[in-house]
């Protein structure tokens, strides 16, 4: 099952894609939800509905981001070897994990606000993002992926330096629009394989970012048991897993976005983010 949130005439709405790839507001089924917690929450009705029959519903909407008041994004760093290798570091013994803060939630086609005035390297990150399914306290590795609802894309928009001037992620990556999710949450039934996925991060169509989610260093299994061990985990919280090699902040010479950029970031059957970049409307 796909879920989204689509911008209609009276308002934004979660909609759910019927079989012939139409979205239909999920109020009209019956299911009446207004964030990502809540549509989690409803799992276990969702687990009930046949797709088949839900048709006719708005084709080709203004998706708006699906994630919607989550009670944490976590966020973790150097976590594909390929990103590890590109920077000549060590991989690191245990996952580091910072916070992006929700102000930062941006759409698969909204604006990144990049101001000149707080960072002149702003950069891309093609990450595959978590919906976390149910309440989760010290769950085993081998049974974690079962308290994922879906996964959706993301792009970790950082301030390269504004991060290095801080010295740590919280603030360089939480920059307002610095966190495009979507298009839509895909059910994890729906993912064969969450550690084979391809995913890509293009800018004005040239290819910057091209690897699997295979090369992770910690699985998304390992990362909802590491994480689960110290903190407990809610339904609609995400988590974004890491980005692969291909960043432009280790370019030679580097390339950050600028106004006018339009970055597209992708992963292997989950859709596409594709968000312009521009500055600030000081009107």
């Amino acid at each position: 099952m796909r879920f989204a949130r689509v911008n209609g005439p009276n308002g934004p709405y979660f909609a759910i894609q019927g079989a012939d790839g139409s979205w239909v507001a999920m109020d009209s089924i019956g299911i009446a939800v207004e964030t990502t917690p809540q549509l989690v929450v409803a799992a276990d009705r969702l687990a009930g509905i046949d797709v088949g029959q839900i048709k006719g519903g708005v084709v080709d909407p203004h998706f708006l981001a699906p994630v919607v008041a989550p009670g944490k994004v976590l966020a973790i760093a150097l976590n594909y070897l390929d990103h590890i290798q590109e920077q000549h570091l060590t991989p690191p013994e245990n996952p580091i994990i910072f916070g992006k803060f929700p102000n930062a939630l941006n759409g698969p086609d909204g604006d990144i606000v990049v101001d000149p005035l707080l960072t002149t390297r702003a950069d891309y990150e093609a990450e595959l993002a978590v919906v976390i399914g149910r309440r989760t306290r010290n769950v085993d590795e081998s049974a974690a992926l079962d308290h994922v609802f879906g996964y959706a894309v993301a792009n970790d928009v950082s301030a390269r330096d504004a991060q290095r001037a801080d010295r740590q992620f919280g603030r360089s990556k939480s920059f307002d629009t610095f966190c495009p999710v979507g298009p839509w949450i895909t059910s994890a039934d729906a993912v064969a394989d969450p550690q084979a996925l391809r995913l890509w991060a293009r800018v004005n169509g040239e290819t910057r970012q091209d690897s699997s989610t295979a090369k992770m260093l910690f699985s998304i299994a390992y990362l909802i048991h590491y994480l689960a061990r110290g903190m407990t985990l809610e339904p609609g919280d995400v988590l974004l897993t890491g980005t692969p090699s291909g960043v432009g902040t280790f370019m030679d010479p580097p390339r950050y976005l600028q106004t006018g950029d339009v970055v597209e970031c992708e992963v292997e059957g989950l859709g596409r983010l594709r968000n312009r970049v521009v500055a600030p409307d000081l009107s």
